[in-house]
């Protein structure tokens, strides 16, 4: 196996028993950090300082790690204009804040005839919708209710433009103009003509 030392170095490669005796000598723990390396890299240290170190690198990754939650928008075939207008107005924030969006509608007793009123209000939902998601499921039906999910769209990575010149420094131009001696003001008297 290769072994590495508590600084860093590579010891080489080596037979087990002599890393583990160097190991012990050092009154330090001989770590298995690469199993599937031919060969196998092993490190002298402290085994309860790498559960540290390792437990502290797993808690920093799953800060960074976004969970997408799916959020739902109920419609009904018979939904109002103004019903319908804050229950796009709450998909478009779900989007805006990273969630999926499931738009469902459920078809009750006699409206499973007219099921082409419930595409149109998903379909019309979807193109309100536009630029602030994409549609990862086109409507279906399962069983009477017809759902669609929506996803949020992709962002574009903003370029920042180059950094402007600073614009010169306007303070000592006023302070020069300001210290100026002031020219006498020129009086012309009109003289008479003669």
């Amino acid at each position: 196996m290769r072994v590495i030392d508590e600084l860093g170095e590579q010891l080489g490669v080596m037979a087990p028993f002599e890393a583990l005796k160097m190991a012990r000598e050092k009154s330090l723990d001989l770590v298995e950090i690469s199993p599937n390396a031919v060969p196998p890299v092993c490190k002298i240290q402290d085994y309860g300082k790498y559960l540290y170190e390792k437990d502290k690198s797993d808690r920093a990754a799953r800060k960074k790690q976004k969970v997408i939650i799916i959020k739902e928008v109920k419609f009904s075939v018979t939904v109002d204009e103004h019903d319908y207008q804050t229950k796009k107005n709450q998909a478009v924030r779900f989007l805006g804040d990273g969630d999926k969006v499931k738009a469902s509608l459920r078809f009750k007793g006699r409206q499973m005839a007219h099921r082409d009123l419930g595409y149109k209000i998903i379909n019309r939902l979807i193109m309100d919708i536009g630029e602030a998601g994409t549609v990862e499921f086109m409507p279906r039906m399962e069983g009477t209710t017809l759902h669609a999910i929506l996803a949020p769209a992709k962002k574009p990575e903003i370029q920042m433009p180059p950094a402007a010149p600073k614009p010169k420094q306007l303070v000592p131009a006023v302070a020069a103009v300001a210290e100026a001696p002031e020219a006498p003001a020129a009086v012309e008297a009109e003289a008479p003509n003669a």
